[in-house]
């Protein structure tokens, strides 16, 4: 597989600034002729004009920078490819921690910032910071990640713009979705197991303790029923444990696959019609769903700040009531963590608020297809 990868690096001085020639004051001495620039002067211009569009040529192509019809230039480096940054990233048993971005959420003080933040904010979480690898889905994205963090990619969709929001169950967003099923199951193919984690989940402690450890495949819950192996319970996409082997990649085509057999949905709704399929149990999937303690969210926020480990902003429409919950979020942790064991200002989170199901409840019944992102 071959993805563009994006960057805004300077160029050498040499080339940012053209050197002014030094003119001499005109003298009855010299023609006019022999003030104009000689064919050894012309042939240097020559060359140093080739020699720039061979550099911003050479620029293009190594980081994927577009061209001006937006039509993106190609990397076969190996040094900048998916296969180099997953290993500079890897744990020592070949997991990462993916998350997707656009433009939309790549945005200075957005959602990247806090997710980011989080992780620096948590209990001894920000060692995984070294094994997050941040896929970017369009070049402004990609050079925010730049700015900001380690490990990034760049992940190009020929004839799709992923920058702006995608509203929720339009068709750029299902294809932003199930863009992002397909690239899951090359990883796996690669050989990596990965966290997948939505860039709107806040990591506040280490998760891979309460990780099962005999399941191939354990996704966060909506509504957790108090069973790992309750196959009625109300699985998100948003965050996800996957170990590499033949039966998850097995699990992430049919997955896939099975988006023609129910047009029209993305890919949570999909996983929750195939979970009972027979060719699941028939190729020995072992599925598990995280408990909502560990793993909580809007829709069933974690009520013990002593074990939560992420709290995912789902159930929640729109960019601006996710920010304005999720910085309430990260206030409440802020004073969980600096107040003492007995105080009453650790007793729990004060989100959801702008997110709230009252909020949710009110779209479904009266859809407003302005509200954009996912729940």
């Amino acid at each position: 597989m071959q993805a563009a990868v994006i960057s805004s690096f300077p160029f050498p001085s040499s080339f940012a600034s053209s050197k002014r020639l030094k003119m001499t004051t005109a003298s009855p001495d010299f023609s006019a002729h022999t003030r104009r620039p000689g064919v050894s002067t012309l042939l240097l211009l020559l060359v140093a004009a080739v020699l720039l569009s061979c550099f911003l040529l050479h620029r293009a192509v190594q980081f994927g920078i577009t061209t001006n019809n937006g039509s993106p230039l190609y990397s076969d480096s190996k040094e900048y490819s998916l296969e180099r940054v997953l290993k500079v990233a890897s744990m020592p048993d070949n997991t990462v921690i993916l998350t997707t971005l656009n433009e939309a959420w790549a945005a200075p003080n957005s959602v990247i910032d806090l997710f980011l933040e989080s992780f620096r904010m948590g209990d001894q979480t920000r060692w995984l910071l070294n094994h997050l690898v941040i896929v970017c889905l369009d070049q402004k994205a990609f050079s925010r990640c730049m700015a900001v963090h380690s490990h990034c990619f760049s992940l190009v969709t020929e004839g799709v713009d992923f920058s702006h929001e995608a509203y929720f169950m339009t068709p750029d967003y299902l294809k932003m979705m199930w863009r992002r099923i397909d690239f899951l199951r090359s990883v796996l193919e690669m050989g990596y197991n990965f966290v997948f984690t939505d860039a709107d989940v806040m990591w506040f402690r280490d998760p891979f303790p309460h990780f099962h450890p005999d399941a191939d495949f354990q996704i966060a819950c909506d509504h957790f029923s108090g069973r790992s192996d309750d196959l009625e319970n109300k699985p998100n996409g948003g965050f996800k444990f996957v170990r590499s082997n033949k039966r998850s990649i097995e699990f992430y085509k049919f997955w896939h696959a099975s988006r023609g057999l129910y047009p029209g949905l993305h890919d949570q709704d999909v996983l929750n019609k195939i979970k009972n399929d027979s060719f699941i149990l028939e190729m020995g999937l072992r599925l598990r769903f995280l408990d909502t303690t560990y793993f909580g969210g809007f829709c069933e926020p974690s009520e013990d700040l002593d074990e939560v480990c992420t709290m995912h902003a789902n159930c929640c429409l729109g960019l601006s009531s996710k920010l304005h919950d999720l910085r309430i979020l990260l206030e409440d942790w802020k004073m969980y963590v600096s107040s003492s064991p007995m105080s009453s200002e650790s007793s729990g989170w004060r989100v959801p608020l702008n997110c709230s199901l009252d909020s949710l409840h009110l779209y479904v019944q009266q859809p407003d297809p302005t509200w954009p992102n996912s729940i």
